[in-house]
Order: C-alpha cells, then structure tokens, then sequence
C-alpha cells in the first residue's frame, strides 16, 4: 500500500543540479538526423486515411475516418501551414527542424497534401461510398430522383432551406464578398436575359442545416437515400436569381489562417484581448482553396485574383468537397455498421461495497493509488465521481482544478461550482488560449467566477497544460491531500473515445508537490523543483534527459538498461539526440508514438536499437509515458507532456512517478503488446515511411490492441475487500 512504500522509493533526486554528458570527444550525430515534422504530420494523417480504405473495419467507421482526416488536414492548415506562411511574410523566415526554409517545406507540404487530398477524395467515391450502398446507405445525385422525389425536396427547400439563404452579387456596386474560412459556397455565373451581360455571384451553404437530406420514400420514412445540401441549392439557383439564366456554378470552398496570436505583455485583461482577436480570426488570410474539378477558368481566374491565392494553393477534388460532412452520416444509427458496443468497466478498486450504493472513493484511495485506464474504465465513475464526491462532502475543505478542454455540459464544472456554493475554497485554472476552445473556455471561466470560485488564468507567455486535480480533506488525524493526475483532459465526453491515464493517489508527497505546484500556477512563476513530479518548463526536459543518460551508462558498463516513450509526439532534438546515443551505447530504445515522430530509427550507427511503432484505431491514443529501467529501480512516469518545443518550453506540463508495484507491471504490459510484432500497428523507417502490419503471414488480421483490452478489462474479477 501507498503509506508502506519506502520514503527513498518515492522521493527523486531531482532537486540535485542536472549535470547533462560531458560530449568532448563523443562522435559527432550525423546533420540529417531528423524528419521534417510538417510531413510526419501528414504522415499520420496517411495512417487516418488508410482505416478508412480498410475493408475490414465497419463501413459507418470508414466514413468517419475520412471525416476525421478531412477535420484534421483543415486543422493542419489553419495552424501550421498558415505559421510557416506567416513566418515568410513577416521575414522571420527561420529553418525548420531540419534546417530547410519554410518556402521549401511549404513546396514539399504542397505535394504531399495534393496526393493525400486527391488520395481522400477517391477513398469516397471508389471504396467508401459504394461500400454505403451495398449496405443500403446511398449518396444520390439530383438527376438521380424520379419526379415525386424533386417534388417532395423541391418543397422541403422552399421552406427550410430558401428563407436562410442569401444570394451575393459581384458587380461594380457589389464588391466580392468576405468568403469566411471552411464554409462551403456556390460560385454562380448568371446571364441577365435583357442585357446579355454575364455576372458572378455566391450562395453560401448555411452551415446550421444537415449536410446531408435525406430523400425518404413520401411517407415519413428514410429509405438511406441521401443529397448533399448543395446540390440540393444548385438544383433551385432559379429560385435565388429570378429573371436570370443560370450559366455556371460549381462548388468551392476556402481555409484561412486561423491561429490565434495574443501578446499577454501588453495587455492587462486577457479574456478581452481573446476575445478581440478570436472575432479577428474570421478574418485571416486564404491559404487553401478547395474548387470542385469541374470549374471553368472564368470562375477559378475570378476566385484566385479574388482571394490573392496561388496556384499552388489551389485543390482541385471532384464533388463534395468538405468529406468533413460525414461526421453526420457516420452518425446514422445502424449498429451493425459501427464498431461494436463498449461499456466501460468500473476500476476493481472504485466499485461500491454493496449493490445500488455509491463508491466512496476517498476510502478506496487512501488505501492504495489507483491506476486508471480510460475508455476502458469510466471516467465518470472515478474522476467524475472523485470531483462530485470531494464537492458534497462536508469534510473537504478546498478543490483545487486545472481545466484545459471540457465539454459543453461538464459535471466537473457543476461539481466545482456545487463546492464553492457549499462555502469550500475552489480554485479552477482554466486555460483560455486551448486552442479552437477559446471561446468555450471563456464562458466556463465566467460561470465559474460568477458562482465564488477562484478562476485564475496561469502565468503569463505560458500555457498551462497539465492535468492536475487537488482536494484538501480533514480528517482525524489532520489534513489529507487527495490529488489525480491524468494525461487527458478534464471531459466527459472525449474520455470515451481518447485512451489516458490517471492516478488517483492519497500520497502525502504528491500532495504536497501539487499544493506548491498550484499555489505557483495562481501567482507568478514555477520556481520549485518537485519530489514525485517532473514540472515543464524548468524541470521537465532535463529530468528526463537524466534518466536517459542513467540508462545509457548503464549500458557502457554492462548493466541491463531499456526505455520505453510512448507520446502524441516525439520532435524535441535534445530528447532526440539522447535517445540517439543511448542507441549507440547499446540500450534498447521503444518509443510508441501516436502523430509527429522527427526521430529516423534503425540506422546503423545511429538508431539501430530504437523501435518506433504507432497504434491508431478506434480510440485516440493520447496517454503519455515514460518508462526506464532504473537499474532494479523502474523510472515510470505518466502526465500530459509531449515531447515538443511547445510542451517543453512553453506551457506548464507535469508528469507524476508511478511506484505501486503493480501499476508498473501494469505499465509494462502495455508496452510489451504495444511493441509486440503480433499486434496490428504502423511501423516507422529511417526515411520517414510508415509501413502497416495489420495481418499475419497467412493474411489472418493480427491482434486489435485496443479491442484486446476493453475485453480483457471486462473480464477481470473483482478483488477482495482490502484491511
């Protein structure tokens, strides 16, 4: 148990200066040792791609994994190629990761994000969409429908659809209109029948309406059948331009840089500069126009002159455009065309003592740390539980919270404001520049202050990342500190499809680390170094690179040594070139990694003993850990950091020991199915290529890692009462 742990095995010695590898004499690591981090990006979004070409996965899923990559390639453009754009015009054009100019990597983006686009599109219409049909789910065109069903939808426009629409004119009284990033428009060539004069126009397709209308049969009922919104408004342009003859119209659709840029230094109150600038990010500058292929080069000249675009930025793709759309197909309720059913298990530690009575969680937690691995145990019956738990009990006296993402409707934050309501001292660091949340997290920060509780804001010129969960409770022999450290966010509702960690721990010396740690986040700067964390952005890298370079002497003089990474991404050089000659002095380095991996493994006199191996799947594999093998002392910490300039330097990421023994052989089975060559993963090589092993010799699929464990957490019994 927690309290019988030696005081040695929990405490670090990372308050001793970090003394880094004398490298006088050492080889010297070869100049192109990294890949460029911009197209391992795209890589991994090759990997969403190919689940989608997978015929083995259900047909429902497919079409969501075309969404997600079409979310996540929008996302990639309004954030990191809108930065490297931003870099050239502003002159502060410095090398990438791997010392090449952003105008050349912008070349090299372009082309991978041509073929992948293109690579997209055909997925849809050659693998997807007829794979939808053979199971009754049909994307339809207009010139498909018999005459009662253009009836039928001709009155559903009229009625729903022509009162929101609003037709815009170019002409010299018209100015061209300010088309908003990822709306999808109508470009329209209309003829006046008098004049014989040719105009332009735009419709936007409104955003607020289903995408996707369905055809149905006349009586009610949906037959599966299915039209696009804008083919649907094509089909009525009469409608919108009387008097007019219809000449031309086609689809397009434009992305703006829409990165959010907040100078904390000059500006006192933050959540009014936020907000100014979010209203201004509707505004940014094109950097990626999406045309249908069939546009003639009258409407393409007018868009790209238009819109200040080049060439390069312009992606021709055959109709529909947005794939994004198929978030609400993938959501049609077939069951037999989704993944199964999955009903996460309560930890064994965290179930009730009786049936239909509620856990209590503070007595299950002193008694010994909790591991939790989630999907596949609930976050709403531990953390959730923990936090409502801590909000109605009397003897709680504080809460202390970081929110980073949360949903729209979290009980988290009802249990926060359910505290401070009740009197307890409540303090909730709400990050508000997560990025994309902003505005979400502007609004809980407001109910939250409204409501008494402590909203402070982090520190300036960082982001406060980490994932931290403090309750002060008095109890009889004085206060107790019950901390949870995760490596996801604070949300419901991603924990049910996001893999994490967390540790639920009564430890005093975790407690006492988080109380310094938060009494820091609320006043000005992170100073202190921690006994069971590891802190960005003072600590954090150099803690790890000492556990690195322990494991790489240990293999110089002979002694068992191994590491063990598993993160989102993996960029930082410093990280990088430690693992590089850790490699070289012999210690086996597995590094699982879900997106960007800059690392080149298995190069002979480089990387030859490191693996890396990346699982995507149902779940979004987000958990970070970092395993040593310590000499007889296992080095095992999870928290939220990736390794990244951004995590490393700039935000505040904490990582937390693990020390129950049986958390560590938990961890280290993990890793042993994760690396093991019969399970279905990606396998990175020294050029950047990501190679898929999905089925065994005999062409039998190899083993769902993800599937595996929701069924083995499932079937595991629950223990015995604990004295």
């Amino acid at each position: 148990m927690t309290d019988m742990i030696d005081e040695d095995r929990t405490s670090s010695d990372f308050d001793d200066d970090f003394e880094p590898f004398d490298l006088e004499g050492a080889p010297e690591l070869p100049a192109e040792r990294y890949l460029d981090r911009e197209l391992s990006w795209l890589a991994f979004n090759q990997r969403v791609l190919e689940l989608a070409e997978d015929p083995l996965q259900p047909v429902l899923e497919r079409a969501n994994f075309l969404a997600i990559f079409a979310s996540n390639l929008d996302e990639f453009f309004m954030v990191r190629v809108a930065g490297l754009k931003r870099r050239i015009d502003t002159g502060l054009a410095v090398p990438t990761n791997v010392g090449r100019s952003p105008v050349d990597v912008l070349d090299d983006i372009s082309r991978a994000a041509h073929e992948l686009q293109e690579r997209h599109a055909a997925a849809y219409q050659e693998l997807v969409r007829p794979a939808l049909a053979e199971h009754g789910i049909r994307v339809v065109r207009w010139t498909e429908l018999a005459d009662d069903e253009r009836a039928r939808l001709r009155e559903y426009f009229s009625l729903q659809i022509f009162p929101v629409l609003m037709p815009l004119a170019v002409d010299p009284a018209h100015p061209f209109p300010y088309i908003s990033g990822l709306s999808l428009n109508l470009s329209v060539r209309v003829r006046n029948t008098k004049t014989g004069r040719q105009e332009f126009a735009r419709v936007k397709v409104p955003q607020m309406l289903p995408r996707f209308v369905a055809v149905g049969t006349g009586d009610g009922s949906d037959d599966g059948r299915y039209l696009t919104l804008e083919d649907l408004i094509a089909n009525h342009l009469g409608d919108l331009f009387p008097g007019m003859e219809i000449v031309e119209h086609h689809v397009f659709r434009v992305t703006r840089n829409e990165d959010v840029e907040v100078e904390e230094d000059e500006t006192e109150n933050l959540i009014q500069a936020l907000e100014k600038e979010l209203r201004r990010r509707r505004f940014g500058p094109p950097i990626r126009l999406e045309v249908t292929d069939d546009m003639d080069d009258v409407t393409l000249g007018l868009l790209v002159r238009e819109l200040d675009i080049t060439e390069r930025e312009v992606y021709r793709l055959p109709a529909p455009l947005d794939l994004g759309g198929l978030f609400d197909l993938a959501r049609i309720d077939r069951p037999e065309l989704h993944y199964p059913p999955r009903v996460p298990t309560t930890h064994p530690q965290l179930q009730p003592s009786e049936p239909n009575r509620p856990a209590d969680i503070f007595k299950a937690v002193s008694r010994r740390d909790v591991l939790l691995h989630h999907p596949y145990e609930s976050f709403s019956t531990s953390v959730v539980a923990f936090l409502e738990q801590a909000a109605a009990d009397p003897d709680v006296l504080a809460i202390k919270q970081t929110l980073y993402r949360t949903s729209g409707d979290s009980p988290i934050v009802e249990a926060l404001i359910d505290a401070a309501e009740a009197g307890k001292q409540v303090l909730a660091l709400v990050e508000i520049k997560a990025r994309f949340d902003e505005q979400a997290n502007i609004s809980w920060a407001r109910k939250l202050e409204k409501a008494g509780v402590h909203v402070v804001y982090g520190l300036v010129g960082l982001k406060t990342h980490c994932k931290l969960a403090l309750v002060i409770r008095q109890e009889k022999g004085g206060l107790r500190h019950y901390s949870h450290i995760g490596t996801g966010n604070y949300n419901p509702k991603t924990s049910r499809i996001y893999e994490d960690l967390g540790l639920l721990t009564a430890d005093d010396q975790v407690g006492k680390d988080l109380t310094r740690l938060f009494n820091e986040l609320s006043g000005y700067a992170i100073e202190k170094k921690f006994k069971r964390l590891l802190v960005a952005p003072l600590h954090l890298r150099k803690g790890l690179l000492k556990l690195i370079q322990a494991e790489t002497r240990a293999a110089e003089e002979g002694r068992p040594s191994r590491i063990r990474i598993k993160v989102n991404s993996m960029v930082d050089e410093a990280i990088i070139d430690a693992l590089y000659r850790a490699s070289n002095a012999g210690v086996p380095v597995e590094v699982w990694v879900r997106g960007i991996c800059s690392l080149r493994p298995g190069i002979p006199g480089l990387s030859e003993n490191i693996t890396v191996r990346s699982i995507l799947g149902r779940y979004l594999e987000h958990s970070r850990i970092f395993s040593f093998l310590g000499d007889g002392d296992p080095q095992v910490y999870i928290g939220s950091a990736d390794m990244m300039h951004r995590n490393l330097d700039r935000r505040v990421e904490a990582l937390v020991r693990l020390v129950d023994p049986e958390h560590l052989v938990e961890i280290e089975s993990l890793f042993d199915r994760g690396m093991d060559e019969r399970t279905s993963s990606w396998h990175l090589d020294g050029e950047g290529v990501w190679t898929r092993h999905s089925l065994d010799a005999d062409g039998r699929p190899l083993e769902d890692l993800q599937n595996s464990l929701m069924q083995q957490m499932a079937q595991r019994p629950r223990p015995g009462k604990r004295r």
